[in-house]
């Protein structure tokens, strides 16, 4: 098939949607660094220990695939589990397509206290993290770096299932761990500017913990809210201005207050899962760039035609949006997906997705 031939660079796509003008076609995005190392003939940890063929593989899955560099293509930075001392072991079995979890930083109440604040240069996957960095750098690329948001990373820090626990009985404990995840991720951040500069960075954070499968609105406006509010605040005095947002899984109950009481400074890249309808989110959200949303699970099982469709009736969706579209899938891209239904989303952007 003969693709149309791109009116912008990427770049100046990236600069379009951040400045409210229509770039010459709808960008996509990818989510996920697993895929792109597998479609370069590695395995998937080749994305957690080795930068410089994981960035080589996101070239040329970029040339590929026609993919913008809008996402945080580097694998694990300031996840949680990892900074704060605990074990991991990379993805070994077939069906295994991010780090697994051996043993968490905390464990009980006296490991809370005795938590200190990782070193923002060196712990866990951070010296990977800014390595890739500086490949994007070198390549004019946008500098991404990549967050949970501090509810999710508290959560990785002792466990989901405690933190939960914790949630009801010994709250303070929550807010400690939330406390120091925020105070982390700005020493990080701070880190990343002292190299490159705030007004190269492209923050982004997903939110995965705060989804209505796992916590209620009720809970979410209590606890996980209040720090989302916090991080812009902090963010906004750093001068990084570009931010990207994950809002993984169904949160479509949370999705009021975001909406209502926005934390980010507008335009910010908005991303949903399958969950949540483009047409409602850029209702919700007419300041910001939506990014999705379709179902992750299709691009490993599905078929070609079926991606297609479904990306032809999201392109028709995300093009009405007042404040900008990205195609991509509604969360990480498997990294298993069949190499064809990948494909069949940069067709359906060909086909339908060009602004005149």
């Amino acid at each position: 098939m003969q693709l149309r031939q791109d009116r912008m660079s990427s770049l100046e796509r990236i600069d379009a949607l951040f400045n409210y003008k229509k770039p010459d076609r709808v960008p996509i995005g990818s989510l996920n660094p697993g895929f792109q190392v597998k479609n370069f003939g590695f395995p998937i940890a080749t994305a957690y220990e080795d930068p410089k063929t994981n960035f080589e593989a996101m070239l040329w899955a970029i040339e590929q695939y026609g993919w913008d560099p809008l996402t945080p293509l580097n694998g694990q930075t300031t996840l949680g589990t990892l900074d704060f001392g605990g074990k991991m072991r990379f993805p070994k079995k077939e069906f295994e397509g991010a780090l697994i979890v051996q043993s968490f930083p905390v464990e009980n109440e006296l490991d809370v206290e005795r938590l200190e604040l990782p070193d923002p240069r060196r712990a866990g996957f951070l010296p990977a993290a800014m390595e890739f960095a500086k490949l994007q750098d070198e390549q004019g690329m946008p500098v991404t770096i990549y967050f949970r948001s501090p509810f999710s990373m508290a959560g990785n820090i002792c466990g989901l299932d405690l933190f939960l626990k914790w949630l009801f009985k010994k709250p303070e404990l929550c807010y400690r761990l939330m406390d120091l995840s925020i105070e982390h991720m700005f020493n990080v951040l701070c880190t990343w500017i002292e190299t490159f500069g705030a007004e190269k960075l492209l923050v982004w954070m997903s939110s995965p913990s705060e989804s209505n499968q796992v916590i209620s609105p009720k809970h979410f406006e209590k606890f996980a809210f209040p720090y989302h509010i916090q991080f812009h605040e902090k963010l906004e005095k750093t001068g990084a201005s570009r931010f990207g947002i994950h809002i993984c899984g169904d949160q479509n109950l949370n999705l009021p207050l975001f909406s209502e009481q926005t934390p980010w400074r507008h335009p910010a890249i908005v991303s949903f899962g399958h969950e949540v309808d483009i047409e409602t989110a850029g209702q919700l959200f007419p300041e910001d760039i939506i990014f999705g949303n379709i179902e992750p699970a299709v691009f490993q099982f599905g078929r070609p035609e079926e991606i297609y469709e479904l990306c032809k009736m999201a392109i028709e969706k995300g093009r009405r949006t007042e404040g900008g579209f990205v195609m991509g899938p509604g969360c990480g891209l498997p990294p298993l997906s069949v190499p064809a239904n990948v494909y069949a989303m940069t067709k359906a952007v060909n086909d339908y997705g060009w602004y005149e």
